[in-house]
């Protein structure tokens, strides 16, 4: 683990692997330090339920108490890590605890989507053209896969100016890029559907 990034293991996958988890890890990294009374407002849930999942947050090392906000009746939390990284490897070692996360994970994108959609129309025209909701169908091999990922990856973080200290030009706005790789592998011997063929880009 780094201030930078945390790299999931089969251990520390258990303590995340819940769909409110997710919710209060991500809140947390995109709005800043909560109280669990503030996330349970956010999140629509009770203050019991966001204080228990955040205390097992803790446990497993996602979330740390904000102590520069002061020592109140209520702890202040926030995220440790801006990144949470899911290697192939841990995958194979703990597929249960695998799929609920990227389920939650899965969910949470499909949430802003649907935020985004809800905002779009009052958007100013500018802003409207700068985003994209798109797919397109590449064959690629493995090897390809895993370089056209981080090639993905070092565009991003090009533009990356949330840590503390990182100036961002005048008339900046929180964006958010949602990346999805998924390689729907046929069996040998299969023929290629008409789902496999390159589509262009649906906007």
């Amino acid at each position: 683990m780094s201030g930078d990034e945390v790299r999931l293991n089969p251990t520390s996958l258990r303590g995340l692997a819940h769909p409110l988890r997710v919710r209060i890890l991500n809140t947390l990294r995109e709005h800043g330090p909560a109280t669990a009374t503030l996330l349970a407002e956010r999140l629509g849930q009770s203050t019991g339920a966001t204080s228990y999942h955040l205390r097992q947050l803790a446990q497993y090392g996602f979330v740390v108490e904000d102590s520069a906000r002061g020592a109140g009746r209520e702890r202040w939390w926030r995220a440790a890590h801006r990144n949470t990284r899911l290697d192939g490897e841990v995958g194979r070692d703990a597929l249960p605890d695998v799929e609920t996360y990227l389920r939650s994970v899965a969910a949470l994108y499909a949430e802003r989507v649907d935020r985004w959609l809800n905002e779009m129309p009052g958007l100013p025209e500018e802003w409207g053209q700068a985003s994209t909701l798109s797919n397109w169908q590449l064959r690629l091999t493995p090897a390809e896969a895993r370089e056209f990922s981080d090639a993905l990856t070092e565009l991003i973080g090009r533009y990356r100016r949330d840590e503390p200290g990182v100036a961002a030009p005048d008339g900046a706005e929180p964006f958010v890029v949602q990346a999805q790789l998924m390689p729907f592998v046929r069996r040998r011997g299969d023929r290629p559907a008409d789902g496999d063929r390159p589509a262009e880009e649906a906007d």
